[in-house]
């Protein structure tokens, strides 16, 4: 494991403070004093993060907060630290120095996710370019076009999520469509910081402790977000991956 990730904690804090610590990422309980701390330590980088977060009005690019998150973890050697995580993407990528890798890159060069994606606008481009001639000639191959394309969006979301596989503490492994059951995935589940963070502890012998999500920047228009507010793990994405994963 790189120490890029694992950020050591002070070894002051005593064995009581360390047994108090809880593992519940739906419950807002910041004010344990090492959670608070990596906490602190981690917003006092974000103020490096080449990101527009929305705080600085100089700043000319789009403004997009996002959700961040620390896991306190135990190495194999007993030393406190924690690894951090943001939800999606940051930047326009799924790696930053210092956060944990995603769980499934699909923005992977050699990825078939940016194939798939190339083959959908030539798809699309071929729709639109029909309809711009309003010939109704063309109407049989618009509409099989369009047949075409839906299959292949959904073919592409399914093979998406068959790609992100979750570990548990045994280290045992369930996709996200075993996860789900019946039950379609929304987008972007497993993208968010808990599961990243669960998933890079499991694999790297790291023993998770404690777990909080706050938000930094301004809030989105889809939801209510206030800046450098706690909140505890999404219900409909997180849920059942977490489920899985705290087993």
């Amino acid at each position: 494991m790189s120490n890029n990730y694992f950020s050591k904690l002070d070894s002051t804090f005593s064995i009581s403070e360390i047994a108090e610590l809880k593992l519940d990422p739906f419950s807002v309980n910041t004010s344990h004093i090492i959670t608070a701390t990596a906490c602190r330590l981690l917003q006092n980088k974000l103020a490096y993060v080449k990101h527009n977060f929305g705080l600085d009005e100089a700043k000319d690019s789009r403004p997009i907060g996002k959700m961040f998150g620390v896991l306190i973890v135990q190495n194999d050697k007993s030393e406190l630290g924690y690894l951090s995580a943001f939800s999606g993407k940051l930047n326009g990528g799924n790696h930053y120095e210092g956060f944990v890798p995603p769980v499934y890159d699909s923005l992977s060069d050699d990825g078939f996710l940016n194939n798939g994606m190339t083959e959908l606008s030539v798809i699309v481009n071929k729709v639109r370019a029909l309809e711009a001639l309003a010939d109704s000639a063309y109407n049989d191959e618009i509409k099989t076009l369009k047949v075409k394309r839906k299959s292949h969006s959904q073919k592409l979301q399914q093979k998406l999520f068959d790609s992100y596989h979750f570990l548990n503490k045994n280290k045992e492994s369930k996709s996200l469509l075993d996860i789900f059951k019946e039950k379609q995935p929304q987008g972007g589940s497993g993208e968010c910081a808990a599961p990243k963070l669960l998933q890079f502890a499991y694999a790297n012998n790291l023993r998770p402790l404690s777990i909080a999500e706050f938000w930094w920047g301004i809030s989105p228009k889809s939801q209510r977000r206030v800046h450098k507010q706690y909140y505890p793990a999404c219900e409909e994405k997180c849920r059942p991956i977490l489920g899985w994963m705290l087993l």
